[in-house]
């Protein structure tokens, strides 16, 4: 894997893969989510602990092959984050299976806008088993 590579992908085709075992989606916003819900089944890594926690993602990151990062609009926070997690990867020179680096366009505040399924519960982490959905 090219660590640079960082693509993007669209809410749609994020709603076509999100219930694949393969993925897993890092929400990097910080206080916000805690009031404006999340997209189900999300890891949450603050923006503002990130570097701190990265060998926590790579753990909970563990048996995936595709990471989606956000953050409320997917301008700075989200793909900042995912290019932090990117040279990290090329640091520790792990194979930690991860083979696609990815940014959700229009970020959580596009997802929802879009009208995907949002999650409010309150679970840390989230299980994805939120009602609504």
């Amino acid at each position: 894997m090219d660590e640079k590579n960082i693509t993007y992908i669209t809410s749609s085709e994020l709603l076509s893969l999100k219930t694949s075992p393969n993925i897993a989606i890092v929400d990097v916003r910080d206080d916000e989510r805690s009031w404006d819900g999340h997209i189900a089944g999300s890891l949450h890594f603050g923006s503002d602990t990130f570097v701190e926690k990265l060998p926590n993602l790579v753990e909970a990151a563990k048996g995936k092959d595709t990471l989606v990062f956000h953050c409320a609009l997917s301008q700075v926070r989200g793909p900042k984050c995912a290019r932090r997690f990117a040279d990290y990867l090329a640091d520790v020179k792990e194979d930690t299976g991860v083979k696609n680096i990815m940014v959700l366009e229009r970020g959580y505040n596009g997802w929802e806008a879009s009208g995907r399924p949002v999650c409010r519960c309150t679970e840390v982490p989230c299980k994805g088993e939120c009602k609504g959905e």
